[in-house]
């Protein structure tokens, strides 16, 4: 099955039914511990595939690099299994010179779980890392039409979900032109929007002026902080965003969609950018 999915024996109910046998598909979750310049920095809960994205959206969301020519390269370490087996589930970054390390207190000590790119985080303040870069100032107006499209688009590109239904999706999609660029699949959410960033990085895309952050599930406050890191001006997601979410795209200046279902969606912050020709009332 390799090691994005495995197969596991299980035993399924249904109401009025004998027990059944079969095979099932699940989505394989891994640690992968980072490290820069042979100093380890945070162990996360992942799905293999596409690690040195996951690293260099890493390092970009806590604002270590700002583009993808301060990585010297990347290369998996020794790991292995009891049976000597590497797992490559150890990845060491190499920045180039001029790039300060990351300072001691980011190093974390701990396992980030799939659920949670900041847990362990003191307090809000710490995670509020100033970007390099202003997706408030960015001119992007999009058609409503477009963008309530946008998660059944990603949903087509889900090709690991159709196979476990366990997955977190996140795409990057172009304004201009209407393609998605990148799409990546993880237990976690925010590593799979660490997985679109880090391909933008590498490949010298930053800052994302004129892109749009397409996710599934909900809308948490660092998604916003990510989006913000990599100079995304919008955000869009299929469920439902967090007070402090909003609060952090309203001050960011990037547009936070909630409830993109297919026929209707919410828009929470910097309504300008959506193109509508129908005035807006509000009610309390």
């Amino acid at each position: 099955m390799g090691r994005i999915t495995t197969r596991r024996r299980v035993t399924r109910i249904r109401r009025n039914a004998p027990p059944s046998a079969r095979a099932d598909v699940l989505a394989v979750e891994e640690p992968l511990e980072i490290r820069v310049n042979g100093r380890p920095l945070v162990v996360t809960m992942r799905t293999p595939g596409n690690d040195v994205d996951l690293a260099f959206g890493f390092l970009v969301s806590e604002g270590v690099i700002t583009r993808g020519d301060q990585v010297e390269g990347a290369r998996y370490c020794a790991g292995a299994n009891n049976d000597g087996v590497n797992t490559y589930n150890v990845l060491d970054v190499a920045l180039t010179p001029e790039v300060p390390p990351p300072a001691p207190e980011l190093a974390r000590s701990f396992t980030t779980t799939s659920a949670c790119g900041v847990c362990g985080k003191d307090s809000i303040d710490a995670v509020t890392t100033r970007s390099a870069f202003h997706p408030g100032s960015d001119p992007l107006v999009v058609d409503p039409e477009f963008l309530l499209d946008l998660p059944t688009r990603l949903r087509a590109g889900q090709s690991v979900f159709d196979k476990t239904g366990g997955l977190h999706a996140a795409a990057l999609v172009d304004a201009a032109s209407g393609d998605i660029v990148a799409l990546r699949e993880d237990v976690g959410r925010h590593n799979a929007v660490d997985k679109v960033i880090g391909w933008a990085a590498a490949a010298q895309r930053l800052p994302l002026r004129g892109h749009i952050l397409q996710v599934s599930g909900r809308a948490s406050f660092e998604l916003v902080q990510k989006a913000a890191m990599a100079g995304i001006p919008m955000l869009s997601a299929v469920s439902a965003p967090s007070s402090l979410a909003a609060d952090l795209a309203d001050e960011r200046g990037i547009t936070l969609v909630g409830f993109s279902r297919g026929e209707s969606m919410v828009l929470y912050t910097r309504a300008d950018r959506v193109q509508t020709q129908a005035a807006v009332t509000s009610s309390s």
